[in-house]
């Protein structure tokens, strides 16, 4: 349900002028490798992870929230002499963010799965 109400939601976002539809895709993209990712884990290993780096599913209503309001009162905003839609900054920095989160939790997770995997060697033919 997680998946579809991103999907849904960054729908909106793009369908609404609020966000140029390139980022919401890659948002959606990033959030969707993360989840798939945390499937897998959750699926391999036993182990189910709501949040990462002290961020889960709570702060991000919240983050939203804020930046709803903002974007209320001014949809923009100036970085580097430029003009840029709120979301657009905002998505740009979560693409990277959940994209970190991925490759870190990918590498973690694949040790971890080495270390558990019994190590055999074949005997060198003479």
């Amino acid at each position: 349900m997680d998946c579809f109400g991103a999907t849904f939601v960054l729908g909106g976002l793009a369908l609404s002028g609020l966000m140029n539809p390139a980022i919401a895709a890659g948002i959606l993209i990033a959030y969707l490798l993360l989840s798939i990712e945390i499937y897998l884990t959750t699926y391999a290993l036993g182990t189910f992870h709501m949040s990462f780096w002290k961020f889960g599913p709570t702060e991000l209503p919240l983050l939203l929230a804020i930046g709803n309001l903002r974007v209320f009162f001014k949809p923009t905003a100036h970085l580097f002499g430029a003009q840029f839609l709120l979301f657009d900054v905002g998505g740009a920095i979560s693409i990277v963010v959940l994209l970190a989160i991925t490759v870190f939790s990918v590498v973690r997770h694949a040790r971890e799965l080495s270390r558990m995997e019994p190590v055999t060697r074949k005997k060198a033919a003479s």
